[in-house]
């Protein structure tokens, strides 16, 4: 079983990926964050950086997709490659930052990868207003998101919507997290799983 949890830049995807691992005792996968070597560089120029960035990232999570398709376990994924191409990308090309043939050189490649892919059983959306997310990002303080500006977070929440919503076309669990601390209080956190207990090992789970 392939689980994602999907949501904008400091929603808590991380969070809640490790703990419904824990709590599951499913195999966490996490996106390339940390080592990612363009990302320092896209937050100081992100104009001639976005196409390297992003094409990095398709890279990065095909092959997880991949990966997870051929796992005998259940994996739970912090972010998919859809909305990382519907949301993060499209956002860049939307701002300017990638050319009509970058975008479209983009956009074949995805078509290519998604005849050898299939959507998750259960993408978990966390729903989080801007003020919550720059909370979040600064709470956490890695140096390179700190430059991030309100109109970029802005941009991907409405693309998020638009994703979630009208393009998706898996099963989707959204959770408004604006009043959640699921980290620190444990109703917040049995409130999300019982959501997802009723959803893939209910009686009558969602289609």
């Amino acid at each position: 079983m392939h689980i994602v949890v999907a949501g904008n830049i400091g929603s808590g995807k991380t969070t809640l990926t490790n703990l419904l691992a824990k709590h599951y005792d499913w195999e966490p996968r996490f996106e390339a964050v940390s080592y990612n070597p363009y990302l320092e560089d896209y937050y100081r120029d992100i104009e001639r950086w976005a196409f390297n960035l992003e094409v990095y990232f398709l890279k990065e999570r095909f092959k997880d997709t991949l990966a997870i398709a051929k796992s005998p376990k259940t994996v739970i994924q912090d972010r998919s490659i859809f909305e990382g191409v519907y949301v993060f990308a499209k956002n860049n090309k939307q701002m300017g930052q990638l050319s009509d043939r970058d975008y479209e050189t983009y956009m074949e490649l995805f078509d290519r990868m998604l005849t050898q892919i299939r959507v998750p059983d259960l993408m978990i959306y966390l729903r989080a207003d801007i003020a919550h997310l720059v909370e979040n990002i600064q709470k956490r303080g890695r140096d390179y998101e700190q430059s991030i500006q309100i109109e970029y977070l802005q941009g991907l929440n409405q693309l998020y919507e638009e994703f979630i919503y009208q393009k998706y076309p898996g099963r989707v669990l959204t959770i408004e997290v604006g009043t959640l601390d699921y980290q620190h209080r444990k109703e917040d956190l049995k409130f999300i799983i019982d959501q997802i207990d009723s959803l893939l090992f209910g009686l009558f789970p969602m289609e």
